[in-house]
């Protein structure tokens, strides 16, 4: 409940040991975590927007990325889900990248109503060109930073990620009321 600031908050968030944390103690810490998120997060795509070939979006790169790691094929509906987009931006993105040739698209055969995605050697070539035009900016980071500081972030990064994932829906799921 926000009403104002002299109003006492009764939000709680479950604490590691099953503990219920009043978050009124911990919303400055809370609060500037997720503000250092959101300005690392503006930081890096204005960072990576900049280096990428002409034409060549931001969303682009992420699928051509995702691919390049999953090695395999996906279906639109699948992508959305991931990427925590609408079926509609994701249909927009494979189209742009399929005119290109960036990416295969072919019918499902096992449900004919459906296409399955992949990346194509094209797709592969120009998303290691874009990696090679970060490169600046990776080594600039791991300049100011160091290699183990970085690698130590890893997986509490990816604990956060994860944590939050479970308690987002995904775009288009309808929100319990």
């Amino acid at each position: 409940m926000y009403k104002s600031k002299k109003t006492l908050i009764m939000t709680y968030i479950p604490h590691e040991d099953k503990e219920q944390v009043e978050i009124e103690k911990h919303e400055a810490l809370v609060v500037n975590i997720f503000s250092e998120f959101l300005t690392i997060d503006n930081l890096i795509k204005s960072g990576i927007s900049q280096t990428l070939p002409d034409e060549m979006e931001l969303s682009h790169f992420m699928v051509l990325n995702y691919f390049f790691h999953l090695k395999g094929e996906k279906t639109p509906a699948q992508l959305a889900k991931t990427f925590r987009v609408t079926k509609g931006a994701i249909t927009n993105t494979i189209n742009k990248l399929e005119q290109k040739g960036y990416i295969h698209s072919r019918p499902d055969w096992a449900d004919g109503r459906k296409k399955l995605i992949s990346l194509s050697s094209t797709g592969n070539s120009v998303r290691e060109d874009a990696i090679k035009k970060m490169n600046p900016l990776f080594r600039d980071l791991i300049k100011k930073l160091g290699d183990n500081k970085l690698r130590s972030l890893i997986p509490l990064l990816r604990e956060i990620r994860l944590h939050l994932s479970h308690l987002s829906p995904p775009i288009n799921q309808k929100k319990n009321k």
